[in-house]
């Protein structure tokens, strides 16, 4: 069908249209995330998919951990934190820590700098220092300065349109 002809719905991003802003907002796939980091009370991880590349040089991604969220402060104020990009495999490991930040009696995590637990088994791990936050209305964007990165082959973790899918680009 010619992309022309569909229909179209335009609005307001106001609090009336929430909902459909969120709708629209989650048109764009994106991957998955387990971002991890160490607090005075222990390990703690949160799932998100607000993560994205910002420099090569130097070497800096960001994400967006919502004010909502009772992990916020936590994840604001970290000094150290690790990024994880999920596996299609991995989709329980993203269920588990969207529900329990604090479960980390997983087979396979290990420790980084400042006692960040890092997950094995995920397509890209970024291990960060915090170079900076920003205000980003109900969000903060946190920027990490990658120190350490580790991959390996697979196909990714997808969400779109409220649902998880792959993503496989052939580097099996």
């Amino acid at each position: 069908m010619d992309g022309a002809m569909m229909s179209e719905t335009s609005f307001t991003p106001d609090a009336a249209h929430q909902r459909a802003f969120r709708d629209a907002l989650g048109r764009f796939a994106t991957g998955v995330t387990v971002i991890t980091t160490r607090t005075s009370d222990g390990p703690l991880a949160i799932t998100a998919n607000s993560f994205s590349a910002l420099s090569l040089d130097p070497a800096l991604v960001m994400w967006a951990p919502g004010r909502f969220s009772r992990r916020f402060d936590a994840f604001a104020e970290a000094a150290h934190f690790a990024i994880h990009v999920l596996a299609e495999d991995q989709l329980p490991l993203a269920q588990h820590f969207a529900a329990n930040g604090g479960d980390f009696d997983l087979p396979g995590v290990n420790e980084g700098a400042g006692g960040v637990p890092l997950l094995s088994g995920c397509l890209a791990r970024f291990e960060c220092l915090r170079e900076a936050v920003y205000p980003g209305g109900d969000h903060a964007i946190v920027v990490g300065r990658v120190t350490q990165v580790t991959t390996r082959a697979g196909a990714g973790l997808s969400f779109f349109a409220g649902h998880y899918g792959a993503v496989d680009a052939g580097l099996r």
